[in-house]
């Protein structure tokens, strides 16, 4: 029996979640797709830091979830806390954009 990779299975799930190949993630994430396939098959994984957390933010989730698969916070929960670790980073412009952007959506209901 293999053993198991929770963070080499949470990540592949996002990346298959969000459409992208190796090579796609490997690219937005300045790795290689032989790092990335390592990530998702070796046991264990040699993840470092810094590329970690380059992978989490383009799979829109946070390095917690990728590593502790927190079920606490799930993929939705983890994407909207990134959405907003970006958002508090914007231009006071932009921001009031953004949020007219929710209030014309939130008309329609």
């Amino acid at each position: 029996m293999t053993p198991t990779n929770p963070l080499g299975d949470r990540i592949r799930a996002l990346r298959k979640e969000r459409g992208l190949t190796l090579d796609q993630l490997a690219e937005q994430s300045g790795s290689s797709k032989s790092y990335i396939w390592e990530l998702e098959n070796k046991n264990p994984p040699r993840p470092s830091a810094e590329k970690l957390i380059k992978i989490a933010d383009k799979l829109g989730t946070t390095i917690e979830f990728l590593l502790e698969g927190d079920a606490s916070q799930s993929p939705d929960a983890a994407a909207d806390a990134h959405f907003y670790r970006n958002y508090q980073k914007m231009d006071p412009v932009v921001k009031a954009k953004i949020r007219r952007m929710v209030e014309l959506w939130g008309d329609d209901e």
